[in-house]
């Protein structure tokens, strides 16, 4: 064997993580974590059940029947026994009879075994927009007979579908903190950037107004300018002030945390090396600093936006958030405030189900991205 064909022995006890990227390093890290990956299937699933809202509710979130009010959740049943004897999977719900008490005037329902309200999957239902671009009449699970309604979460005190109107929330309470998330880390990547990259009077500066923001009580501040808003403002209006305003209030974390990697980078030899080569500050930053500390940022950012969701959920909970038409988690939690719906309607509690699911999912998400961020220090133990 020549020495050009000779096997490096060091080769031979390597493992191809040794010569990985960091991109690569951090995604064997974060499919080791278990609890992370599973919070980001969950995750995902939110943010498809909110795209697609209108095709996986079965009906129109607003659509009242006074002969449903408070109608209890239904179970699917898979195999439907015909007259004959026979077994067949088909499907369905036991339609069932509502009775009003004649003194106390309480409602009972009573299952109805000859009542059978067969569903359809991808089956034609009420005509609506995906996205407000695309006019659709399929639905993902809907009745084969147009003028049946069938409960999986129950129904309000109007008769509206709960499992309908928690899906449309989904699409609002997913996005607003998305999207919060998305103007604070603007703000938290601008102002922590220069206090962090200058220092001096400007770092100094810019930390005074992040410790007078922290200062302030948040839930006062929250309320306070939750409810300066102008009432007649449209829904739509309503829901980006709402957003603007979580935004303003939750920057301050995350530009701290951008002025303490600032501060341990700008001292290191590659940033030295790039001054000295003559480049700009605005390359400096953008180019060499900004992407050493993606996965810390990625990180940062996944655990406030729970954070954003509970506010947004807290603030309409309590009629100074976001207000009906627009369905959000917090808004169908509001019809849980009275003894009757602990009493009579404890489904109306499924929306606060979803905020727990999506907060613990994002969190362990979070925690897998900050885990994985720095694989090397984890292989060096």
């Amino acid at each position: 064997m020549t020495a050009e064909t000779e096997i490096d022995p060091r080769a031979l006890t390597q493992s191809p993580e040794d010569f990985a990227s960091q991109w690569r390093l951090i995604w064997i890290a974060f499919r080791r974590h278990r609890l992370a990956m599973t919070g980001a299937i969950i995750v995902l699933l939110f943010y498809l059940v909110g795209a697609f809202a209108e095709f996986l509710a079965p009906f129109d979130p607003n659509a009242s029947s006074s002969e449903n009010i408070y109608h209890p959740p239904q179970m699917v049943r898979l195999i439907d026994r015909g007259a004959e004897g026979g077994w067949s999977f088909s499907p369905h719900v036991i339609g069932m009879t509502m009775e009003r008490d004649p003194f106390t005037l309480q409602t009972t329902y009573t299952e109805n075994p000859d009542h059978k309200i067969y569903l359809d999957f991808f089956g034609k239902g009420v005509p609506y927009e995906l996205w407000g671009i695309i006019p659709m009449e399929r639905h993902f699970l809907t009745t084969e007979d147009p003028d049946e309604r069938f409960y999986l979460f129950g129904a309000d005190r109007l008769g509206r579908d709960m499992l309908s109107r928690t899906i449309y929330g989904t699409r609002i309470s997913m996005s607003i903190g998305l999207i919060g998330v998305s103007l604070s880390l603007l703000l938290g990547l601008i102002l922590g950037g220069i206090s962090g990259y200058f220092g001096g009077g400007v770092d100094m500066l810019i930390q005074r107004i992040v410790e007078l923001v922290i200062s302030l009580p948040t839930i006062p501040i929250w309320l306070g300018l939750s409810a300066a808003l102008p009432q007649d403002w449209s829904p739509l209006s309503r829901y980006f002030a709402i957003t603007v305003i979580l935004s303003l209030v939750a920057w301050t974390e995350l530009a701290r945390v951008v002025r303490g990697r600032f501060l341990a980078l700008r001292t290191e030899d590659f940033v030295t090396a790039a001054r000295l080569d003559g480049c700009s500050r605005r390359r400096v930053i953008f180019r060499h600093m900004m992407p050493s500390m993606v996965s810390h940022i990625i990180a940062s950012v996944t655990l406030a936006i729970p954070v954003m969701i509970i506010a947004e959920t807290s603030l309409s909970f309590l009629g100074l958030g976001l207000t009906p038409p627009i369905i959000s988690w917090g808004v169908l939690l509001k019809e849980a405030q009275n003894v009757r719906s602990i009493a009579q309607a404890p489904w109306l509690f499924v929306p606060g189900a979803a905020v727990c699911l999506a907060v613990l999912a994002l969190n362990f998400l979070g925690d897998g991205l900050r885990d994985a961020a720095d694989p090397y220090a984890q292989d060096s133990h």
